[in-house]
Formats: C-alpha cells, structure tokens, sequence
C-alpha cells in the first residue's frame, strides 16, 4: 500500500493517516456523510482537468506513488513547464494526455470532513458533447468553467443549456485562470453580467460564480488574498455546504419501475427495482402499469431485512397479496395516482451519432428497464444554442438539439422529465448496429394518442385470406437500380394471376407518381418512402392479397422494419444480386451515367449506399439466371408456403 506522507518541494502533503492504519475506520467515517454528484463543464481548455485535479490534490486523495508519478508526467508531457500538471491526475486516456485534451468522461471520488463527493470530468469539444450528457445525467450540481481571458462561448452556452435541460438546479459559473488576468475583477463583473444574460434567456435563475485559479490554487479550498474584492465562498466550502435535496421524488405519488422478477423458490415471488417516486409500505394499495392490474403490497423486501417503509432513491424488492401479472418493464405505482400511458410524444432529443437521425426509421427506446420500438418523427424545429432561436430543420446532426413527436409500438407508463427522470428520460439505440445514438426527454404525451381509438371490425384478415383460398404473403424485391426486379416481379405476378392468386404490384418509380411524389432521394426521404409502402403492403395482406413490392428499399433497417409490421412468415425478402457493373451495363434509362457525372444526386450504389440483405428468404443471381428461371423459382417457393 502507498505511504500517506509525500514530502515534495515546498510542499508538506499529509493524507489522513487512518487510511493506511486503519482502512475499515477510515471508511466508518464516511459511512453517513451525504454524496454530492456533481460535473464540471464549458468551453475547451477552460480548466476543468486541472480543477478536478486540484480538488483531490486540495482533499489529500493521493498517495506517494501517484504523486511521484504525477510529478514525472507534469515534466515529460504536462502542460504547465516544471509544475505540477494537475490535469494528468484526471485524463487517463494516452490521446488525452497527448493531446492536452479530455475526450471521455472521467470519474473521481474524494471526500471531506463534511460530504464525499463524485466528480464527473466532461469534454470540452463539441465532437464529445455526447460524452457531457452521459456525466450530467446523475448531477446534482454542475461547475461551469469559463476561461477568464475568453469569456462566454459557444461550448459555455452549449453545457449550461444542457444542464439546466437534464434538470441540474444548482449552478457554479467558476471563473478560472484569474491568474492570467492579474485577478481583475473587472473581467470577472463582466463575465458574470454577460452569462447572467444568457442564463436568463435560458431560464436559469440562479448560479453562484465564483472567481479562481485552478492551476494556482486560488479559491478553491480556502479564499484567496489575491481576490480581496470577492466575498463569496471558496469553491470547496461550497460544494460542502449546498443542499442535496433528496426529499423532491419522496413527496410524488409512488412508482417503481421493475428491474427484475425474484423467484428464488416456489413460495417467494418479488418484484425488485429502484423507487423512483414517493413512498410504500404494506399495505398500501397498487396498480401495475401497463395492464393496470390492482393488488396490495405485502412486504418490502431488502438484504438486511423487511422495511416497515421505503422511499424514493432505496432499491427494494415487493411482495403483492395477489397473482398479478407483472414483470421487468412494469410500473408498480400507486392505486390512486397512476402515471399516463401513451404512445405519441412530444419529446427533446440531443443527437449524439455522427449519423444524421432519419426520421421515420425505427429506433429501441429505452426508458429504465422498458425497451420499446420507436420512431422519431421530422423535427418540429432545431435549437440554436447561441440564441435560443427555433430553426427549422429536416434532420438532426451530431450534437443538435431539437423538438420533435416520437411515436412507439405499444404505449407505455412515463411522467413529464421535469417531474420524473426515471420515467422520462430515454436514449435512442440503433437497431442494426446497438450504438446508442440521442438521449431525450418526454415533454408530454400527444392528445391525439387519447383520442384515437382502434376501431373494431367483424371481417378480420383470417376470413379475407378464406374467401380467396389462400395466405397473405409480402414478396419484397430489393436490389441496386437496374438489377431486374420490376421485370422478375411483373413476372411472378402474372404467373400468379393466370393461377387463379389474388395478387397486386406496388412497384417503387409508379408509386412515387403518386403516394410518394413529394419526396426526394435523400435518406430521410428514402426511409420515409419505405415506411410509407410498409404500411400500404400491410392493409393488402390483412385484405389477403399476396403483394410484390419493387424498391431498391437500400436500407437494412427500412426492411426489417416492414418485416416487423407483418404477421410472422408472411414477409419474404427477395435480394435481386446483381454487380454494380452489370447494373450499369444495363441501364436503359440512363441514371448511372448521370449519377457518375454528378447530374443525379443521391443515387444508390454511387453516392448513397445499398445494405444487402443479410440473410433473404430467396437469393437471385441474375449473372446466373434468367428472369423467366427467377420468376419460375419464386412462384414455386410461394406455392409450396400456400399447399398448393
């Protein structure tokens, strides 16, 4: 174990000294103090490594080794000429400390006599404000840092409207490098007047700022005589002394999202999570969510024993007096006061994929232990972070911020962000690659999702599939422009017709003649394109009709999502493989060659990509085979599905 006591130049580095005597004593100590999560952020180089830094330096969280260590690294790669480089302490990442930048975000504890404490070390660049996100989601307090040579920029004004939307109340705007500007408080006035302008703009009514020197140490632990003109506290005294208020989810009526179903034995079934809001006990009566399922609670379960109560924030495990329906996605809440249940949103969203977001493509949305598929609808506008100006926008880019509707496959139970993270806040994951891609924030639910209603009918699918004596079926042809698959599906089609099977071709340039005119060959408009014949071939199958559709359909994820709008087996992929070489030889219409001159935008296999299918239900070479042998081999795969 490292030794507690570091002699350095000029320096008397005592750590407290119960923790190389008497580790389980040190630790008793801390065992009651209260925890502040907080994060620091802003602009690049702003100073927030070398805060952080001094913070575990100031709270004699080093041993001998790690400050021999620091020392070195201040003189081979630090940034500060023979000092001590506090940032080294913080970026771990090789690119980091070569670079002289954080990329990821780094997490430190350290403790005082009075609270422990979790720091989250944010990125500064704009290229990582995904990174910032992920530290700010567990705040309770957030450090602005501004360089008091540059004053507020854009990367300040991004942070600090990231923070006050995730919900952090308590804001520090630190002043840093005040060193560098003689310790003038007139920079320091102006500053805060110029981000006291901007908060307000933003909605954010209160912050302390506070004028220091991370690098020089000035107030950070202690004031500093540099700064005679500032009557505030040190930033540490601060940290120590605001108010954790972990009593706002206590007083909300109850929910509990359920992380697990317990059955450790045939006589014991519980439903385990974390209390997300308000209070239980036995007794109380409950609802789960979303089949709305009442029961009793008969005990509150934890390690240590049976609780006569519990309270947001205490991970529990519930016993109920019935057998209901229950697991892992349900919300067990309280009987009287259940959230909604909803399946359209109005919601925030931060991009954070370098991919461009695709409205209409479906994401997994997953909001605590609830994952559902959703799609995010065109942006009803974009924020400008500068101005807090309404943009509009067809997309969003990576580190945009906009609004926009989401609509998911079921509905679901959640409460507004503000008054619920837990049951409000949810990230978007790609499908086809599993990266997680935005995070959001659920303003309210969509009135038309109440008042739109499925309407029931008496002649279902099954008895429109009877009456024409045979099984719906989706043969979706997908391949490069000039592949062959209008010419195999107008085949396959008429030999269907002439056996006497009720079929119809929705073919991808006559369908653009009308229900799709209005769009373009973008990506956006691609996916559109597709959701929208998605749902056309679904009424069709549900009327019993075998359809063909011919789309390039370029997209992986377009086709599964089509595939999962269909019953099961009824979505046949037909992958018309042909050589982009052999596409182009023989484009009768000209397209390639004007895609290759740069004439036609966005054209598939040139400047836009094709997805293959990765594994179709039907292969077709048409190096090898001739479209009368594909139509031939497809009709009598579909026979052999219909028993004929």
């Amino acid at each position: 174990m490292s030794r507690p006591l570091v002699q350095h130049p000029e320096i008397v580095y005592q750590t407290d000294a119960l923790i190389a005597s008497d580790i389980d004593a040190y630790l008793k100590t801390h065992e009651h103090k209260t925890m502040l999560r907080f994060i620091t952020c802003g602009s690049v180089d702003d100073g927030k490594s070398t805060l952080i830094g001094r913070l575990l330096y100031d709270s004699k969280m080093i041993f001998e080794d790690q400050l021999a260590s620091l020392v070195a690294d201040s003189k081979r790669i630090g940034t500060q000429g023979q000092e001590i480089d506090f940032a080294l302490l913080v970026d771990g990442l090789a690119a980091e400390r070569e670079q002289g930048i954080t990329i990821d975000v780094a997490y430190r504890f350290f403790a005082t006599e009075k609270r422990k404490f979790i720091v989250a070390d944010t990125p500064g660049h704009e290229q990582y404000t995904r990174n910032m996100v992920t530290g700010a989601s567990t705040a309770d307090l957030a450090v602005i840092l501004i360089d008091a040579r540059k004053g507020v920029l854009t990367q300040t004004k991004r942070h600090s409207y990231l923070a006050h939307l995730i919900g952090i109340k308590d804001l520090v705007l630190a002043v840093n490098k005040m060193d560098l500007v003689e310790y003038d408080q007139t920079v320091f006035d102006v500053i805060v007047k110029d981000y006291a302008e901007f908060a307000k703009s933003i909605g954010i009514e209160a912050f302390t700022a506070i004028p220091i020197s991370g690098f020089k140490g000035d107030n950070i632990t202690r004031t500093s005589a540099n700064t005679a003109w500032y009557t505030g506290p040190a930033l540490m005294s601060h940290l120590e002394s605001v108010e954790v208020d972990t009593t706002v989810q206590q007083i909300r009526p109850f929910r509990m999202p359920v992380q697990w179903v317990s059955r450790p034995n045939l006589d014991f079934r519980g439903f385990a999570g974390l209390i997300s809001g308000g209070t239980v006990k036995p007794g109380d009566p409950v609802r789960i969510l979303p089949m709305g399922k009442t029961s009793t609670i008969s005990r509150v379960v934890t390690r240590d024993g049976d609780l006569d109560h519990a309270v947001a924030g205490q991970s529990v495990t519930l016993t109920l007096a019935d057998e209901v329906d229950c697991s892992r996605g349900d919300v067990i809440t309280c009987a009287a006061d259940p959230p909604q249940i909803a399946d359209q949103f109005e919601a925030t969203i931060v991009w954070m994929d370098e991919a461009e977001m695709l409205p209409g493509r479906p994401y997994w949305m997953k909001l605590g232990p609830q994952t559902v598929s959703a799609t995010v609808h065109q942006p009803k506008y974009q924020i400008n972070v500068n101005s807090m100006e309404h943009l509009a926008a067809r997309t969003l880019g990576l580190n945009a911020i906009g609004v926009a509707n989401v609509t998911t496959d079921r509905p679901f139970p959640f409460e507004r962000y503000p008054d619920n993270p837990d049951l409000g806040g949810f990230i978007l994951i790609d499908k086809m690659t599993n990266a997680t891609v935005a995070a959001g924030m659920l303003h309210f639910s969509l009135r038309r999702a109440d008042n739109v209603h499925w309407q029931a009918i008496d002649i279902r699918r099954e008895a429109h599939a009877r009456q024409k004596n045979q099984q719906p079926k989706l043969l979706w042809f997908t391949g490069l422009s000039g592949a062959g698959k209008s010419t195999i599906a107008n085949l396959v089609e008429k030999r269907l017709h002439a056996l006497g099977k009720h079929s119809f071709l929705l073919d991808g340039d006559n369908v653009r003649h009308g229900l799709n005119k209005d769009l373009g060959f973008t990506d956006a408009d691609r996916v559109e394109n597709i959701r929208r014949v998605g749902e056309i071939a679904k009424l069709m199958t549900d009327a019993g009709l075998i359809v063909l559709t011919a789309f390039i359909s370029p997209f992986r994820a377009e086709r599964e999502m089509v595939r999962q709008m269909m019953v099961a087996g009824e979505f046949v992929e037909i992958y018309i493989d042909t050589p982009l070489a052999e596409a182009e030889r023989r484009d009768l219409k000209g397209l390639y060659a004007k895609a290759r001159a740069g004439q036609l935008q966005n054209f598939t296999g040139i400047d836009s990509p094709y997805e293959p299918p990765a594994e179709p239900e039907l292969r077709i070479d048409t190096t090898m085979t001739t479209p009368e042998q594909a139509a031939d081999a497809i009709v009598e795969y579909i026979l052999e599905d219909q028993g004929s």
